[in-house]
């Protein structure tokens, strides 16, 4: 399924509304929705306040719904910022992406939430580091 096409608010909530696994796993399986990646997922569960530990099954549909929008906003901000450099990542003109000045969460563990102030965790989730505010995000 492609994250930005308009059905995905409609095709998402059932694949996941019948898994138990972790939503923040759920959102990286290319088999599912492609072209997610850890930043992305990580950014859309910080603004769809989801833990992104909670089960699939776990999550209302209206907090799926408010997910769907969150990647589709996440991945079009992004887009529209050139993407996201972080090390040395350059797009195909030489040209660095600027999304990681928006970065709410991703690699900010230890540092103060922006909505909320507390200090953001991060653990490892389906083998990929993850940060996320334990207030705003249940």
């Amino acid at each position: 399924m492609e994250p930005l096409g308009p059905d995905l608010s409609q095709a998402l909530p059932p694949l996941i509304r019948n898994r138990r696994a972790p939503i923040k796993s759920l959102l990286l399986d290319q088999h599912l929705v492609a072209g997610i990646g850890n930043i992305y997922a990580a950014e859309a569960l910080w603004r769809a306040g989801i833990h992104p530990k909670r089960a699939g099954n776990r999550i209302s549909l209206a907090r799926l719904s408010a997910l769907t929008d969150a990647v589709q906003e996440v991945l079009a901000e992004a887009i529209a910022a050139g993407g996201t450099t972080l090390r040395d990542f350059a797009t195909p003109d030489g040209s660095s992406g600027y999304f990681a000045i928006n970065l709410q969460v991703y690699g900010r563990q230890g540092e103060p939430c922006l909505r909320c102030g507390t200090t953001l965790r991060a653990e490892t989730i389906g083998g990929r580091t993850t940060a996320w505010c334990p207030r705003c995000q249940r």
